[in-house]
């Protein structure tokens, strides 16, 4: 879809001795809209009211929302056109986006504009008669709260406080908890039985809808904080997606909410998941996404920059993550499921030996080992990698994430290496299967 082309210069905004009663109005929004970006304070822009009429924009569209994004460097504005059954993202270098947007005002295509900011709301709102006020407001709590959160998640400016912090402390937070990264009326959450065909939350489905905007919380940290921060396209591979809660979520996120070029591939062993998404897909028009029928071990992704794999049981996990590793994935996100390799091989050393003579201590130590080795792993293959809890994805109590980001600059994995042949000693562990592959492939030394 090509935008309308601009009505207003960029250098030229409408002046106060114009004979347009609207000039001032207009021309003070787009004054505050310029120094909001400019400043890193624009938070969002949201254009309702849609009159209708533009062969370009349809007759059905609902709403425009509009965001700076840097792009290769330079700023442009990322105009998300929503319609009911689907979103289409347009960017836009900033002197081409400001006037394409001033040109939907003047010609009164929008009757409400709204701009927020971390200290004001401004609203341009257009009477039936097409006359223009401007009202500038304070945010309430709850907008700013949400504003904050989007602006973290999105990682520009200002939103250290989360892009910063430990990737596990993206999970938890009163205020966050509130946030949601997705909005209820996304088609995927219909088609998927999260919400009705009102767009309403099934309350059966609320644990779900919890843990899918949970899940992004934490990816949304994850890019911020990766190579991939500043790049347009992403290919993300999710292994064991099951029905593609997660790996719908992704896409929709990365493509509507962020103006990304997002490339996701859901891959399952169970052909009827397969078919099921892959009619949500068809159904929905949604580019950038596919599922495949596949295994872990035997699958081979042409690109990857985002390797996801939520409980692959026991050995399935290593395999996804040397997957993730051999392709030079920039992220990796794992729950692990079973623990079975390690459990059998550990001695019980002294002074140990009392406490894991009882199983359930046995089977925890096991599976703190079988992680903590998968986390000092990735550790020496270059990733900055933390292990913590999340929140439960199915119903069990496995809630644990490796999330290993890729670092910007290489360190010597020797001190890691040295850390892990000690470790194995102690325990009595001979083989661990993610080392084993990663030294097959000349990726750890042997």
């Amino acid at each position: 879809m090509n935008l309308p082309p601009a009505a207003v210069p960029p250098s030229s905004p409408a002046s106060p001795a114009d004979t347009d009663p609207n000039a001032v109005p207009l021309a003070r929004f787009r004054e505050r809209l310029v120094q909001a970006v400019h400043q890193d304070q624009c938070q969002k822009l949201v254009l309702v009211n849609y009159q209708g009429g533009d062969a370009q924009l349809g007759p059905d569209l609902q709403r425009i929302m509009v965001r700076p994004v840097a792009l290769k460097g330079q700023l442009h504005l990322s105009f998300l056109l929503r319609y009911p059954t689907k979103d289409i993202t347009k960017n836009l270098p900033f002197e081409a986006g400001l006037d394409t947007l001033m040109a939907w005002l003047q010609g009164t295509t929008f009757r409400n504009a709204h701009l927020h900011t971390p200290t004001e709301e401004v609203q341009l709102a257009l009477s039936k008669k097409g006359k223009a006020s401007l009202r500038v407001g304070k945010p309430s709590n709850a907008e700013a709260a949400q504003a904050r959160a989007e602006a973290a998640a999105a990682g520009r400016p200002g939103s250290a406080a989360v892009v910063s912090a430990p990737l596990g402390a993206a999970t938890s937070g009163h205020n966050r908890d509130k946030h949601r990264f997705l909005e209820l009326s996304r088609p995927f959450l219909h088609e998927l039985g999260v919400t009705d065909a009102n767009g309403q939350l099934i309350p059966a489905m609320s644990r779900k809808w919890k843990q899918i905007n949970k899940f992004v919380e934490v990816f949304a940290a994850a890019l911020a904080r990766s190579p991939l921060a500043e790049q347009q396209e992403i290919h993300v591979v999710d292994f064991g997606s099951g029905k593609g809660y997660l790996t719908f979520a992704i896409h929709d996120w990365l493509r509507h909410s962020m103006g990304r070029d997002a490339r996701v591939t859901g891959v399952e062993l169970r052909d009827e998941l397969v078919q099921l998404c892959q009619r949500v897909i068809n159904k929905l028009k949604l580019d950038g996404m596919d599922y495949e029928q596949g295994d872990v071990r035997q699958y081979h992704p042409t690109a990857l920059n985002v390797m996801i794999a939520l409980h692959a049981c026991d050995v399935a996990t290593d395999y996804a993550i040397h997957l993730g590793i051999r392709a030079g994935a920039e992220i990796i996100m794992c729950s692990p499921c079973c623990h079975k390799q390690i459990r059998p091989q550990l001695l019980s050393p002294h002074p140990l030996r009392p406490i894991l003579q009882h199983g359930i201590h046995l089977g925890q130590e096991a599976e703190m080992l079988t992680d903590g080795l998968r986390a000092l792993l990735l550790d020496a293959a270059g990733y900055d990698t933390q292990v913590f809890e999340f929140v439960s994805l199915e119903h069990t109590n496995k809630n644990k994430m490796i999330l290993a980001v890729k670092r910007a600059k290489a360190k010597s994995p020797d001190e890691v290496i040295n850390q892990i042949r000690d470790i194995k000693a102690f325990y009595g562990i001979h083989e661990q299967c993610l080392e084993s592959l990663l030294k097959a492939d000349g990726l750890l030394p042997a």
